[in-house]
């Protein structure tokens, strides 16, 4: 077991809180490994569970007996959430509220815990987290991604195949998110093979057989089950005009590969390059998500094709690259965005071992370094 880098008992400590996470990320794992199942777990995947409360809400308050209660899935029955209202409100009761998708959440009332709850997410496994324990494979990380069941696993293609096939069923099927699953697929594979891009609702329409305005919702889709994020474009450069349009990244390389069918990745291709991009896009996504962070991470491409691949809030702006062999030929975005503002990090991380750092500010740093910096809190 590894050992993860989020503390629910801490959370737990100051206020009830929501827990979000993909299927997979090990949410129920970390429950029973700190001990929060013993002190009361409502499974509304338990099909008896789901079924009485669903019928009655009510019920809630004689299952909650203890001071903290967890309710796994509770997106299944949005209406427990008024009752888990009154039960904070009225019993100082605390709660833990799991799920993996944020869609009847924000259907079904959620906000009527602004203020009572706060918001968690667990993310796939980070570099940190494996790390300390193993030795990190970035080729098979990049791969088959950070799902514990995936890049633990003995078998990672098949469990990500069956992930794919529980997660249409599951979330998309059952739930009624869409009438035709064919059309989803299609758009799945669609949307893996612009993974980093733009989002081009017309291009992924064409690609799949479907019309723009169904592309577009099948992307919100994704992000309300907390399979994909977009990443917003940052709008502060003032010499050049910045683009509007958000980037769209899966939550997880594996998840991408598996629906794009790679079977293999060659250091020196397009796509090992786009992999890496994504995976720094998912650890720092994660780092500021787990130090609670409220600076945004976004990109930046102006109209004239310049371009930086991430800005974090008003201090960093970085580029990746997967060459073993990097220079001031990649540091045209950088100078550029530089002369937009003056920022505490300027980054080139690559797979190049050669670290240093110039006379421009651009500093020069191999993808582990940078992300041992990152998790010792050395850039924030």
């Amino acid at each position: 077991m590894l050992q993860r880098t989020l503390n629910l008992s801490k959370l737990l400590k100051k206020s009830s809180h929501f827990l979000l996470g993909p299927r997979g990320s090990g949410k129920s794992t970390l429950i029973r490994e700190e001990g929060l199942h013993e002190s009361g777990l409502i499974d509304l995947l338990d099909s008896k569970i789901y079924l009485r409360l669903k019928g009655d809400p009510s019920l809630l308050g004689s299952l909650a007996t203890r001071p903290t209660t967890v309710i796994d899935e509770v997106q299944r029955i949005p209406e427990l959430l008024n009752e888990v209202h009154r039960l904070i409100e009225n019993e100082g009761k605390r709660f833990l509220l799991t799920g993996s998708s944020s869609r009847k959440l924000k259907r079904g009332g959620a906000n009527l815990l602004a203020g009572r709850a706060f918001m968690a997410e667990l993310f796939p496994l980070t570099w940190k987290e494996i790390s300390r324990a193993q030795t990190f494979d970035l080729g098979r990380y990049l791969l088959f991604g950070g799902l514990p069941m995936a890049y633990l696993g003995e078998h990672p293609r098949d469990y990500l195949h069956a992930y794919g096939d529980t997660y249409l069923k599951e979330e998309i099927q059952s739930e009624g998110l869409t009438r035709n699953l064919p059309n989803y697929t299609r758009f799945l594979q669609s949307a893996a093979f612009n993974n980093g891009r733009l989002l081009n609702y017309t291009k992924v329409a064409n690609d799949a057989g479907l019309s723009p305005n169904t592309v577009r919702d099948y992307y919100q889709i994704l992000q309300d089950t907390l399979l994909a994020f977009e990443l917003p474009p940052w709008r502060g450069s003032k010499k050049r005009k910045p683009i509007q349009t958000a980037k769209f990244y899966f939550f997880d390389p594996g998840i991408t590969h598996i629906l794009r069918e790679t079977e293999a990745l060659d250091p020196k291709s397009d796509i090992f390059g786009t992999s890496l991009e994504q995976f720094i896009a998912c650890e720092l996504r994660a780092y500021l998500s787990y130090k609670n962070s409220r600076l945004p991470l976004q990109f930046w491409r102006s109209k004239s094709q310049m371009e930086v691949d991430f800005v974090i809030g008003d201090k960093m702006a970085m580029e990746v690259k997967a060459s073993k062999k990097v220079g001031k030929r990649e540091h045209k975005g950088l100078l550029a965005i530089q002369e937009e503002r003056s920022w505490e990090h300027l980054l080139l991380i690559s797979c190049d071992e050669l670290e240093m750092q110039g006379p421009n500010g651009i500093r020069h740093l191999h993808w582990e370094t940078f992300l041992s910096e990152l998790w010792q809190d050395k850039f924030f």
